[in-house]
């Protein structure tokens, strides 16, 4: 019986030692003074192309994630700061300004309205046929959101 004991106790500190010392599942980030809706859409030969407004509040942001195809954007109104998954700025698009964002998991990114307007975005998405416009992703561990 003491045997019985003895192995519950150790198996109750190994598995505290294991979850203690297992990394923590990160979660997606979410997207916070985003508004959007849907101008036109279309299928064409296994793609959607999708054309989307796309309003960021100021102290907005998209969240991070990615995009299974290709997005082409225009900035119509304020100031996207886009930053990727190294937490570098890697780009400031004023009103005017296009900007595009390839595709795949090795280029997870995040979208903000650092500005005191709002951003006025229009995009087009070109995207395998029936996917979802963006996927979320974990913060990869950069001091913002």
């Amino acid at each position: 019986m003491r045997n019985v004991h003895r192995f519950r106790l150790v198996g109750a500190c190994l598995l505290a030692v294991v979850v203690a010392v297992a990394p923590a599942t990160a979660a997606a980030t979410q997207s916070h003074g985003v508004t959007a809706k849907i101008i036109a859409q279309s299928t064409v030969d296994g793609k959607d192309y999708i054309l989307r407004e796309i309003t960021v509040a100021p102290g907005g942001g998209t969240g991070w994630h990615f995009h299974q195809g290709t997005l082409y954007g225009l900035v119509r109104q304020g100031t996207l700061t886009h930053n990727a998954a190294d937490c570098a700025v890697d780009g400031i698009y004023h009103a005017g300004d296009a900007l595009t964002e390839p595709s795949g998991r090795e280029h997870v990114h995040i979208g903000r309205n650092l500005g005191a307007t709002p951003l006025v975005l229009d995009v087009l998405y070109v995207d395998p046929a029936g996917s979802p416009l963006s996927d979320d992703a974990p913060n990869p561990g950069c001091p913002f959101q």
